[in-house]
């Protein structure tokens, strides 16, 4: 709450005021830093009532009311969240909506809706409760007949049976959670940490869905070279798999269907429910020729188009959900375009995407907006109208924003004047496309961001400029000339510029970003860039700084450079990398500190005296500055110091390194850019990865999810509401 900063010192009588006005007013300055603390004295008493309920109270407050219904945290977690850090990690030890729903919970204790139930409540993730008993093959008793009595006749009947191999969908949901087959009963519990087994009698088991639906409305297809009647529901041209929009389920005491889990669509699934899954506000839709009306649903044909032999039928538009592609009739393929609504699956809202943003706009500055129906059309046309706005410094502060999830193909050039501050940003819930194509064959096609240098006397600051929201694709990005800030959040640079089919990189060697002969200060926040090339002369200069947070930094192999200068030098940089991934090596002057992430190629630093890495990961034969607690070196250290116990067999112990350090080497569901797993962690990987932060989430990119804390919470509920008897399990899906 916002209050006057002399309200204390107008209490005061007027003419003790103008004393002390005259004799430069040090009494106000005290009574000023006075009125700061009886400002948050009064912040806290008005908060006191609202922090009596759980719906209103503040994050710190919620595990001391759920103490008082006897909510219990997992083993462990009460030392984390009296260190916790953030807000959010202090929400998934003991969530909100999971304390709110203790004493319900208890009521219903024991039935199977309750169990789903958990693992939306404590985990956040859409889930799927099964009671494996139901699904264990079982003989019909001899002595039963027609004549017996008609419930003992369904129960025998409801069993499963042996498999019928002519039902597709039946077979393609086997070991899945929608199966209906039966299976021969396991000895294993699920809850077993060396040979988990899920078909026991006393199993139950709740699937969860990690990977999160991501939607992208009216968005262009991308048509592929070769044929004017083929297209991909991705504009960068690589195969997406669909997925699902899921829907409410009715009621608290329902059982979750295909329809409310963010599953993947199979081509058997959507030519069996298509009216269920086509249509607009549904999981996907087609657009043709800048029509208003979505593709009619009798026109939609389901079919595989691997290899794109499939020939559509006369005026049928062809769909393959698992691939994510479209064919149309040769005869009737659209002449001015296609567009797609459609969900795809992401670990979590990271680069340009259709999720909430904070879009907040300075003061100062004046908003250009962008697209169909809007003042401009184009990019370019917007940023002319700033310039000319601009003309002698009267409007130094614009915000160029792209209102739809459209695609720009413009050659773009920003040039900045000193005190400049120009964002090009993408609305709210969209995510524009900017396709940097060849323009010219004698240099390069980049995005230019140049600054221009200060006249003498000039004393204005030098200009910043800001990408927000955006996805760019066909070349990289370019900053030269004298820059304060260059900033890129909830952006993707496309490592590799753009992707085949398999979302393979079509040019895997080139940067996304070149920082040429600058002085900018480059902020990566909540990003996909690929690699960054500096090209800056060493000589008189102070390294620039380069900070990534919560990012991923993808050369497209382990191999390529990630952040180097020409010829794979060491870059004139400082890099800053907290909770991120890196996939290529790293060349640099320094780095000032490295936190929480991971470093998937050599890291390789001219200044080791300079910063820290803590609670990283940094393979072998790396120069790094001081490590603490950084794998392999925790492992590492394990074995010496089972060396001098003499446990282990000193002659073995490089040996032992070696195998340890392939352990703990992180391994990640996709490598790829553009596939749905993108960078996250396997389930085979080490603990030591999947558990290594400084607060027991993850390393890497994705630590803000805290999955162990909502895996260990999920456990937890299931051991205290399972029925009494059976044994409660956690299945992952994705």
């Amino acid at each position: 709450m916002s209050r006057k900063p002399d309200r204390l010192s107008e209490l005061i009588t007027l003419h003790i005021r103008k004393s002390d006005a005259e004799n430069g007013s040090a009494l106000r300055a005290l009574l000023a830093v006075i009125g700061e603390q009886v400002d948050l004295v009064q912040t806290d008493l008005e908060r006191l009532y609202d922090n009596w309920f759980v719906e209103t109270a503040e994050s710190w407050a919620v595990p001391y009311l759920g103490d008082l219904v006897g909510y219990r945290l997992p083993a462990g977690h009460e030392e984390a969240l009296a260190t916790a850090a953030t807000d959010r990690l202090v929400a998934r030890l003991a969530p909100r909506r999971d304390v709110a729903a203790t004493v319900g919970s208890r009521q219903r204790k024991g039935t199977l809706p309750t169990l789903e139930e958990l693992a939306s409540s404590v985990a956040d993730w859409p889930s799927r409760a099964v009671e494996f008993h139901r699904l264990l093959l079982r003989y019909q008793p001899i002595g039963l007949y027609p004549s017996s009595d008609d419930a003992a006749v369904r129960r025998a009947q409801a069993a499963p049976g042996l498999v019928d191999v002519r039902h597709d969908a039946e077979l393609e949901g086997i070991g899945g959670p929608f199966e209906t087959q039966g299976h021969i009963a396991e000895a294993a519990r699920i809850g077993s940490s060396r040979r988990p087994g899920r078909y026991r009698p006393a199993n139950a088991g709740v699937y969860v869905w990690r990977l999160r639906p991501q939607p992208l409305n009216h968005a262009p297809a991308y048509c592929i070279d070769r044929a004017r009647n083929q297209f991909t529901f991705s504009i960068l041209g690589n195969d997406v798999p669909l997925a699902t929009k899921p829907v409410p389920e009715p009621s608290p005491g329902h059982i979750a269907r295909r329809e409310h889990v963010p599953a993947p669509i199979t081509r058997r699934e959507l030519a069996d429910r298509l009216p269920d899954f086509y249509g607009r506000g549904k999981s996907f839709a087609i657009w043709r020729d800048g029509q208003p009306d979505p593709v009619p649903l009798g026109d939609i044909v389901v079919a595989d188009l691997s290899g794109w032999f499939y020939r559509a039928p006369r005026a049928k538009v062809v769909v393959d959900p698992e691939l994510g592609r479209i064919v149309f009739g040769a005869r009737s393929a659209p002449r001015r375009g296609v567009w797609v609504s459609y969900h795809f699956l992401q670990p979590s809202e990271l680069g340009g995407g259709e999720y909430p943003r904070d879009v907040t706009t300075p003061g100062a500055a004046k908003v250009y907006r962008v697209g169909p129906g809007e003042e401009f059309e184009r990019i370019q046309l917007a940023y002319v109208a700033w310039q000319r706005d601009n003309s002698g410094g009267a409007q130094p502060e614009a915000v160029i924003e792209i209102a739809d999830s459209g695609a720009y193909q413009e050659q773009l050039e920003f040039v900045l004047s000193p005190g400049d501050r120009l964002e090009v940003r993408a609305a709210d819930r969209k995510r524009p496309v900017l396709r940097l194509l060849d323009w010219y064959s004698n240099r390069p096609d980049s995005l230019q961001i140049r600054a221009l240098g200060a006249q003498e006397g000039d004393d204005r600051p030098p200009p910043r400029f800001v990408l927000d929201g955006l996805l760019i694709t066909g070349r990289g990005v370019s900053v030269t000339g004298p820059m304060g800030g260059v900033v890129v959040r909830h952006s993707t640079l496309v490592p590799g510029w753009s992707l085949e089919p398999r979302c393979r990189p079509t040019h895997p060697e080139e940067p996304s970003l070149v920082l040429e002969d600058t002085t900018a200060c480059v902020e990566i926040s909540n990003s996909v860039v690929g690699s960054i090339l500096v090209m800056n002369d060493e000589a008189g200069t102070d390294p620039i700084e380069v900070c990534v947070t919560d990012s991923v930094l993808d050369a497209t192999g382990a191999d390529r450079e990630a952040v180097s200068a020409p010829e794979c030098r060491h870059a004139h940089a400082v890099l800053t990398v907290r909770r991120s991934t890196v996939i290529g090596e790293v060349h640099t002057h320094a780095i000032r500190l490295g936190e929480n992430s991971v470093f998937d190629g050599l890291v390789h630093v001219a200044r080791r005296g300079l910063g820290c890495l803590r609670f990283c990961y940094v393979p072998p034969g790396s120069r790094t500055p001081r490590r603490y607690h950084c794998q392999p070196d925790l492992v590492a250290e394990g074995l010496r110091r089972l060396a001098e116990s003499g446990d282990v067999d000193s002659a073995d112990l490089p040996r032992l390194r070696s195998l340890e350090a392939m352990r703990v080497r992180p391994r990640f569901t996709s490598r790829r850019y553009g596939a749905p797993a993108y960078l996250q962690l396997a389930s085979s990987c080490a603990v030591e990865i999947s558990r290594g932060a400084d607060d027991g989430s993850e390393l890497g990119v994705l630590h803000d999810l805290f999955q162990p804390q909502r895996e260990d919470n999920l456990w937890a509920r299931l051991a205290e509401f399972s029925p009494a008897g059976m044994d409660a399990g956690i299945a992952l899906v994705n």
